[in-house]
């Protein structure tokens, strides 16, 4: 058994609290809000037509948005709440309950041309997971695949950790910039945007 996520543990705490973040994308998408950057960011890097996992997807507004740019997808998320939603508003790609640090799509998907975790995914993860995970989004990943993640600082998971151990799993840190929208990273970023190699 892997050490709960810091979402799950957050869900445990308070069990609405699933039911209020679909409930936010909802209302910002019905008035009009682009929450896109994070697809078009991942739509310009990939292959026409590419295989991608939307890891922790939650609700589905990344993978449903490069589903509707005609990408494969496929959807996880530790959260059964929030696949529910994806599955709800975003018919289409493939939404499924998985932990992260358990990751086995093998038999569901080829390997992926591109893995994105968006939304502060990876700063939800256990720390005793964040290794494995690691691992496993990198088995995932086709030869050429790359990831892609965006979290915040301050939120327990400091930036050079993030990459020590995304070396210790096998993975380069290719690209570091500080927001969706291409800025570049700098010691003063207080968000980080990296796309990592095998």
């Amino acid at each position: 058994m892997v050490e709960k996520s810091l979402w799950t543990q957050k869900i445990e705490q308070n069990p609405q609290h699933s039911h209020w973040y679909v409930q936010r994308f909802r209302t910002m998408a019905a008035s009009g809000e682009d929450l896109h950057g994070e697809a078009r960011f991942v739509d310009a890097m990939a292959p026409r037509g590419a295989t991608i996992l939307d890891a922790g997807c939650g609700p589905g507004r990344v993978g449903a948005e490069l589903a509707a740019r005609g990408h494969r997808v496929v959807g996880v998320d530790v959260d059964p709440v929030l696949i529910d939603a994806a599955e709800a508003d975003h018919p289409g790609p493939t939404w499924l309950v998985q932990d992260l640090a358990e990751l086995d799509l093998h038999d569901v998907s080829p390997p992926f041309d591109v893995v994105v975790a968006a939304g502060n995914v990876t700063a939800f993860l256990a720390p005793s997971t964040r290794r494995t995970v690691l691992e496993r989004i990198r088995d995932h990943l086709a030869d050429e695949g790359r990831f892609v993640t965006g979290f915040g600082a301050g939120r327990g998971y400091p930036f050079d950790e993030f990459a020590s151990d995304a070396q210790a799993a096998g993975l380069t840190v290719e690209v570091a910039l500080e927001s969706w929208d291409l800025r570049p990273f700098t010691p003063e970023s207080s968000f980080l945007v990296a796309v990592l190699g095998r």
